[in-house]
């Protein structure tokens, strides 16, 4: 058992460093002369996110009444 803990706990660091730090390369300055009050356009890929969120909170929420309700009745 340690060693498969160990074994995992190595690949994860593994995959983060090998994930993380070649974008971290990537990353550049912006321009100095840019406009600091410029907007972000909210793509349609965050928005996806957020309603998939919402949906997953909703049903959560059900499932959970569904339930409080038969332990409150004493179906369960």
């Amino acid at each position: 058992m340690k060693f498969i803990t160990g074994f995992v706990l190595i690949a994860s660091v593994l995959f983060v460093l090998l994930t993380v730090v070649p974008v971290s390369g990537y990353a550049q300055l912006g321009d100095p002369g840019e406009d600091p009050d410029a907007q972000v356009p909210v793509d349609g890929g965050v928005i996806l996110l957020i309603a998939a969120g919402v949906g997953y909170g909703v049903k959560k929420k059900m499932e959970h009444r569904k339930n409080t309700a038969l332990f409150v009745s004493g179906k369960m």
